[in-house]
C-alpha cells in the first residue's frame, strides 16, 4: 500500500508546486519575461539554425538523388609541380577501353563532350543559348533520362559517326518543330543533323541548374568528336550502388593509372570524384555548423541561466517569511526545495516555449528569402524536444542553488525576517 501512496504523494506535491509557481510567475509577469529573455533568444536561435540546416540538407539530398547518388565524374587534371603538356593530360578513347570489364563496381560510363558557341537553327528560327553535348548510348541509363519519341543512339550511329541528334521538348517547342519531329532536320552550326529522338521532360535542378536555358541537343559522341578532334572530353560513370562508390573510385583510379601509363610515385593526370563524396562532405559541414551554433547558443542559455538564478535568489529573499511559516506548520525541506525548483523549471519552460515560437517565426521568414534555397526548412520533432530539454536542464541546474538555500532556511530566523 505504501508503494502505491508514494508516487501519488510525489505527483501531488509536484502539482501543488507547479500551481504555486504559476501563481508567482503570473504575479510578476514583467520580471518573469525579462528574466527569460536569454532563454528565449537561445532557444529561438538554435531552433532556427537547425530548421534551416535541416531544410537545406533535405533539399540538397533530394537534388543529389535526382542527379544520381551513384554517379562518378572523371576529368583530366594534373596537380604535379613538373610541367606537362596538354596532349599528355587530355583523355583519349583508348584510355577507357575495357573499363567496365576491369572495374566490377562500375555499371557503365559515358563520354561527354560539349560544343559551345554554335547556334541551332530550324527554318527561320535560331537559338544560340543551347547546350549541345556529345554522348554515348549509356548516358540515358546513367542520367535516368529516357526517350519519349523515337529512339536512342545505336552502336551503328557511333561507329559510322552518323549526323543524327536527339532534342529535348523545350528545344523542339522553341524552334517550332512538330510535336512528332522524328525525321526533321536542324542545323547545329553549319552541319545538318537528322532528329531521331525526343527526350522525356526533365525537371531542372534549382540548385545545380546554373544559368542554362534548358535547351538541349545531343549528338553521338563520335560524331561530335569528328567535328572537334582537338577538343577534350570528360567521362561520367555510375557505380552499381551508392554504397559501392568508394570501391568504384579505387578501381577506376587503378585502371586509369595503368591505361594512361602513370608511373609509380607520379601524381594522377586525372581526377575522379563521386556524388556520394559531396553528400558526405555536406553532412560533415552541416554537423559542424550545428555543433558551432549549439555552442554559441549555449552562451545565451548560460546568460539566461544566470538570470534565472538571480531572480530565484531574489524570490527566496522576498518570500523568506512565507518559507518560515510553511516550515513552522510542518512543511518538509524537500517540499520547499521542490517548490522553488519547479518554479525555476517552469520559468525556463515558458522561455523555451516562447523561444520555440520565435524559432518557427524565423523559419517562416527564412523560407521567403529569395535565392536562399530554404523553401524546405522545417523544425524537426527532435529539435522541439531538444529546445525543451535545454530549457529544463537550465532550470534544474541554475534553480538548484536558490532552492537549496530556501530549503535550508531556519524557520525561526525566517519568521523574524522583515
Amino acid at each position: 500500500m505504501y508503494f502505491l501512496r508514494l508516487p501519488f504523494s510525489i505527483l501531488l506535491i509536484i502539482y501543488q508546486s507547479a500551481f504555486l509557481a504559476l501563481g508567482q510567475i503570473w504575479a510578476n509577469k514583467v520580471r518573469s519575461i525579462l528574466t527569460t529573455i536569454g532563454i528565449v533568444i537561445g532557444v529561438a536561435s538554435v531552433t532556427a539554425v537547425i530548421a534551416a540546416l535541416t531544410g537545406l540538407k533535405t533539399k540538397l539530398l533530394a537534388e543529389f538523388e535526382s542527379i544520381g547518388t551513384n554517379k562518378i565524374f572523371i576529368f583530366p587534371y594534373y596537380a604535379g609541380h613538373r610541367p606537362m603538356s596538354f596532349q599528355r593530360i587530355r583523355f583519349r578513347n583508348e584510355h577507357f577501353e575495357g573499363l567496365v570489364e576491369h572495374c566490377p563496381s562500375v555499371s557503365g560510363f559515358t563520354r561527354m563532350m560539349s560544343w559551345r558557341g554554335e547556334s541551332v537553327t530550324f527554318g527561320t528560327r535560331s537559338e544560340k543559348n543551347v547546350d549541345v553535348q556529345g554522348i554515348d548510348p549509356a548516358w540515358h541509363k546513367i542520367e535516368n533520362r529516357s526517350v519519349a519519341l523515337g529512339r536512342q543512339f545505336s552502336l551503328v550511329d557511333l561507329q559510322q559517326c552518323r549526323p543524327v541528334c536527339i532534342v529535348n521538348d523545350k528545344t523542339r517547342d522553341k524552334l517550332g518543330l512538330a510535336f512528332d519531329c522524328i525525321g526533321q532536320s536542324i542545323l547545329v552550326g553549319k552541319v545538318r543533323y537528322l532528329i531521331v529522338g525526343v527526350l522525356d521532360p526533365h525537371v531542372e535542378s534549382s540548385m545545380f541548374g546554373g544559368d542554362n536555358s534548358g535547351l538541349e541537343v545531343f549528338l553521338p559522341f563520335s560524331t561530335l568528336q569528328r567535328q572537334q578532334p582537338w577538343s577534350n572530353f570528360r567521362v561520367v560513370a555510375a557505380s552499381r550502388s551508392p554504397d559501392a562508390s568508394e570501391d568504384a573510385l579505387a578501381e577506376i583510379t587503378f585502371f586509369l593509372r595503368k591505361s594512361r601509363r602513370v608511373r609509380f610515385g607520379e601524381p594522377d593526370t586525372f581526377r575522379v570524384e563521386a556524388i556520394q563524396e559531396f553528400v558526405n562532405k555536406f553532412q560533415t559541414v552541416a554537423s559542424a555548423i550545428t555543433a558551432a551554433a549549439t555552442g554559441v547558443v549555449g552562451i545565451s542559455l548560460l546568460v539566461g541561466g544566470v538570470g534565472i538564478m538571480n531572480i530565484m535568489l531574489v524570490s527566496v529573499s522576498e518570500r523568506t517569511r512565507e518559507i518560515g511559516l510553511r516550515k513552522a506548520v510542518g512543511a518538509r525541506p524537500e517540499a520547499i526545495l521542490l517548490q522553488f525548483l519547479v518554479e525555476a523549471v517552469m520559468l525556463c519552460f515558458f522561455g523555451g516555449m516562447i523561444g520555440l515560437l520565435g524559432g518557427y517565426g524565423l523559419t517562416a521568414l527564412a523560407k521567403n528569402i529569395p535565392g536562399a534555397h530554404l523553401e524546405s526548412a522545417y523544425v524537426p520533432a527532435w529539435a522541439v524536444a531538444l529546445s525543451f530539454g535545454f530549457a529544463a536542464a537550465v532550470g534544474l541546474i541554475f534553480g538548484m542553488f536558490p532552492a537549496i538555500k530556501a530549503a535550508r532556511l531556519d524557520p525561526i530566523e525566517a519568521l523574524r525576517h522583515e
